[in-house]
Order: structure tokens, then C-alpha cells, then sequence
């Protein structure tokens, strides 16, 4: 069992439920959010601030920010769509603000018990898998993040050998950010957020890297 957890994007929907999963099994739960905090993960001054108010470990921590597109905007249909600000935005929060999480991190993480470090992404985010085409700045962006995550894992795990840090895809949640997609089958942030600790709890050093999704399977690159 998790005995202490970090939450990023705690004011979410699925932040949240994952505060409260975690808080309901037990865990000493610490959270972080833009709306509570002021915490603005595209800012590096705004990220090592936060980060450096923290003392002790985590055996737990989790990424649970992100965009599908700002305020206004959308996810584009095609080509003609791509706008360079909106570009950047996306890619600000969902993969450079990870980063810059993950850079401030490793101090917080025990080096010789087990921590779980889990960055939420998404199933578009893999190459391999897309066969839909459109959605450029969140695919590129969630791409983007998985290679992040990935190349932290192997730098983290060099003095933290039994540190598993993953990438996870939670299903389509019903949150803000889905309701403008009906046709979609979704789950309750509750249920996602479940899943997703299960999933969490029963992953092992040797799967440090991965990329999975809530049910734990593996999800290509």
C-alpha cells in the first residue's frame, strides 16, 4: 500500500478522484493544483517553488495534468487547422510542464525502497496506434511526454533501482475536457482512478518505462 502520495493537478477531475482513492486505501495524501496552489506547470520558476516546499519521500507520485486544446480552441480536424500558438500551448502543459515536474523530482523519491512515479498521457499519444489521423498538438504533445517519461525512467532508475516510472493511459474519463466528445464510452473519474492505483500498486522495477493502459496492458509506442 502507498504510504505517502504526491498528486499533481489535484483540482481535476480525475486529480481528484485519484486523491480520494488513495486517501480511501489509507495514504497520506499531498496535493498539488493550479486552482488550490497557484501552481502553473508550464512555469519552471512556478514548478521548483512548489516542488522545493516539499521534504521527505513519496512513494507515490502522480502526474494528472493536461489539455486537449486551450480555452476556445479545439483539437484539430486537419492540416489547415494547425495554429502555432495553440501548437505551443499544448505542448507547454502536456509534455514540457511533465518535464519540468520530473526534473524536480528525484530528490522526493526514496533510493532504496520501491516508488511509483505514474505521468498520465493517453493512448493517442502512441504512433503506432494512430489510425484516425487529426488531433496534431495533443498527439504530438502526448508523444511527446511518453519519450519524456521514458528517458527519465532509465536516468532516475540508475540510482533508484527499484523506481518505476510509467507512462499511463486511463481510458476516456468524463471530465471537462471529454463532454464535448458524446460519441466516446467514458468512465467515471472514480472508476478511472481505481483502476489506475490497482494498476499501479502491482507493477514491478522490471516495467519501469512502460507505457500502459488502466487494465495494465502494454500500449505500443
Amino acid at each position: 500500500m502507498t504510504q505517502r502520495a504526491l498528486v499533481i493537478g489535484a483540482s481535476g477531475g480525475i486529480g481528484e478522484a485519484l486523491c480520494t482513492v488513495l486517501a480511501t486505501n489509507g495514504s497520506e495524501v499531498t496535493r498539488l493544483s493550479r486552482t488550490a496552489d497557484g501552481f502553473d506547470i508550464t512555469d519552471p520558476a512556478s514548478v521548483e517553488g512548489a516542488m522545493n516546499k516539499y521534504s521527505g519521500q513519496f512513494d507515490m507520485v502522480l502526474i494528472a495534468t493536461g489539455i486537449l486544446a486551450p480555452e476556445g480552441a479545439r483539437p484539430e480536424k486537419s492540416l489547415v487547422e494547425i495554429d502555432k500558438e495553440t501548437m505551443a500551448r499544448v505542448m507547454a502543459v502536456n509534455a514540457i510542464g511533465p518535464a519540468l515536474v520530473l526534473q524536480n523530482l528525484p530528490r522526493l523519491l526514496p533510493h532504496n525502497a520501491r516508488c511509483v512515479v505514474g505521468v498520465l498521457t493517453a493512448r493517442v499519444g502512441s504512433i503506432s496506434d494512430n489510425q484516425l489521423g487529426g488531433w496534431y498538438s495533443y498527439r504530438a504533445a502526448k508523444a511527446a511526454a511518453n519519450q519524456i517519461v521514458r528517458t527519465a525512467a532509465i536516468e532516475i532508475a540508475r540510482k533508484r533501482n527499484k523506481a518505476i516510472v510509467v507512462s499511463l493511459h486511463p481510458g476516456t474519463v468524463e471530465t471537462s475536457f471529454t463532454k464535448a466528445y458524446p460519441g466516446h464510452p467514458k468512465v467515471a473519474p472514480s472508476d478511472a482512478a481505481a483502476n489506475l492505483i490497482a494498476l499501479l500498486d502491482q507493477l514491478t522495477p522490471a516495467q519501469n518505462g512502460g507505457f500502459f493502459d488502466w487494465a495494465g496492458k502494454a500500449v505500443p509506442w
